[in-house]
């Protein structure tokens, strides 16, 4: 009965949580507002992102928006993996003039750490369990990507690297110890509810005026969206999460 309940939940993640992974769902370029550069940026980031189009397009345009708008503050990314994200980001700030923008970078460059409880999803099940059977399952959802790795790839790009800084551990640990004072564009994507709601704590008061919040994983890993929704209402904040696709959401702090 064990190996049937494993080969079921094994087909209900193929059939959900592979599918959300694969490159192939991440090459919508079709999209009629988005321009020639938008589209040379996402096809060179997408083989290192599990992001897609058009979560990279709105990463693209959060760029522009802040340069646009002479917004001060470094740009914050939490959940790294290989770059991709931020090497989009790069790549416009480049084409925009600009590689004097401290970029903040914080992983485990391990992989994911353990979730707790609140950490399931509907297309893939418990976190828990998936990190406790060390199944197929987990091997997707932890994400490994070494620092060495992610260095190399964001050098492609050709930024500044005197203004990149990499924090290396469990944001838990890492944060507030090693943070920038103001924040203009804040990425969370390390998806479980801790370290979501540990982030949201300490960076959330530094992003300025005007900042940009992006949360990626709000609509697939509940524990993701419990920390955002508590956070909110423990801090009566008055932020509209405006649907970037089916998980990722997008707010401009007041």
């Amino acid at each position: 009965m064990k190996k049937i309940k494993k080969k079921l939940k094994s087909a209900v993640f193929n059939r959900y949580f592979k599918d959300y992974l694969s490159p192939k769902l991440c090459v919508e370029y079709s999209e009629s507002d988005f321009k020639d550069h938008e589209i040379d940026i996402i096809k060179k980031s997408l083989p290192y992102t599990l992001t897609g189009a058009l979560r990279l397009v709105n990463l693209i345009r959060a760029v522009d928006y802040i340069e646009q708008n002479n917004l001060k503050g470094a740009i914050v990314e939490c959940g790294v993996w290989k770059g991709g994200s931020v090497m989009a980001a790069l790549t416009e700030l480049i084409r925009l003039g600009n590689q004097e923008r401290e970029i903040y970078l914080y992983d485990t460059y391990e992989g994911m750490n353990a979730p707790s409880a609140n950490d399931w999803s509907h297309r893939a099940g418990s976190a828990v369990e998936a990190f406790q059977n060390k199944d197929d399952s987990w091997e997707r959802i932890k994400c490994y990507s070494g620092l060495e790795e992610v260095t190399q790839n964001i050098e492609t790009t050709g930024y500044n690297m005197d203004k990149i800084h990499f924090i290396k551990g469990e944001v838990e640990k890492t944060i507030p110890n090693t943070v920038p004072n103001a924040i203009s564009i804040l990425r969370l994507d390390t998806d479980w509810y801790e370290s979501t709601k540990h982030e949201l704590q300490h960076l959330f008061p530094r992003l300025v005026s005007g900042g940009i919040l992006i949360i990626d994983d709000y609509g697939h890993w509940e524990g993701c969206k419990k920390a955002v929704d508590e956070y909110i209402e423990e801090n009566n904040l008055n932020l509209f999460l405006v649907r970037v696709d089916y998980t990722c959401r997008i707010s401009i702090k007041a």
